[in-house]
């Protein structure tokens, strides 16, 4: 990949010629460690336990709805509906999310600022609940440093691997697809962006991803 300067703009050209401009990231497990269990781990004495609720009540499916635009209220009253006896307990969720993304993939947060330093354009797309996104800043108010901009799946009300929040983010940033580089951790994500003409690398560990965007050329 060669790397160039075109008004004050660096790009890095690949070998089929296509300039990639943008550099995007997911934020759930790429920077910040997501760990839900830990919302209920004062109601429960083994997580095999939590492991047990969260598998009956479709905790993910459950949660991926609010990725996508539904309310804090719409989703009580969902599990009120078909799980009565875990209102208070799946309600308490949101108020104990902190808990849920206090630790930080300080490996990912390094790559960052080497990225920063080479003039790169950097932006986020993750999926998050309106409702939970506050709690996420105010815990770690440096992503809006950090980042030219960010997409949240609930405030637009699409989710990643759809086309649509990936093209919505192009037309953001003015870039076209095929100028931007995207990490994730989740393989349907990541094949979501290749699908939409990104550049995309899934998320294992930050050194990997160093190195991938070492052979890249962008470090």
């Amino acid at each position: 990949m060669r790397r160039g300067r075109r008004r004050n703009e660096y790009f890095w050209q690949d070998e089929t010629g296509h300039e990639v401009t943008l550099i995007v990231f997911d934020i759930g497990n790429v920077l910040l460690q997501w760990d839900p269990k830990a919302a209920f781990r004062h109601a429960f004495t083994s997580d095999a336990e939590i492991d047990a609720l969260l598998d009956e009540v479709g905790f993910y499916d459950w949660n991926f709805e609010q990725d996508r635009g539904r309310t804090r209220a719409e989703a009580v009253a969902a599990i009120s509906a078909q799980w009565p006896d875990h209102t208070d307990l799946m309600d308490g969720y949101f108020d104990r999310f902190g808990l849920t993304i206090r630790e930080r993939i300080e490996g990912t947060w390094a790559i960052i600022a080497a990225l920063r330093a080479r003039d790169h354009r950097l932006w986020a797309l993750t999926n998050f609940s309106a409702d939970t996104w506050p709690e996420a800043l105010r815990l770690h108010p440096d992503l809006t440093d950090v980042f030219e901009g960010i997409v949240v799946s609930a405030h637009e009300r699409m989710v990643k691997p759809d086309r649509e929040i990936f093209d919505l983010l192009c037309g953001r940033a003015g870039v076209a697809p095929d100028q931007c580089y995207f990490t994730d951790d989740s393989a349907a994500n990541v094949a979501g962006a290749r699908n939409a003409g990104w550049q995309a690398h899934r998320f294992t560990g930050a050194e990997r991803l160093r190195v991938d965007l070492r052979e890249r050329g962008f470090l």
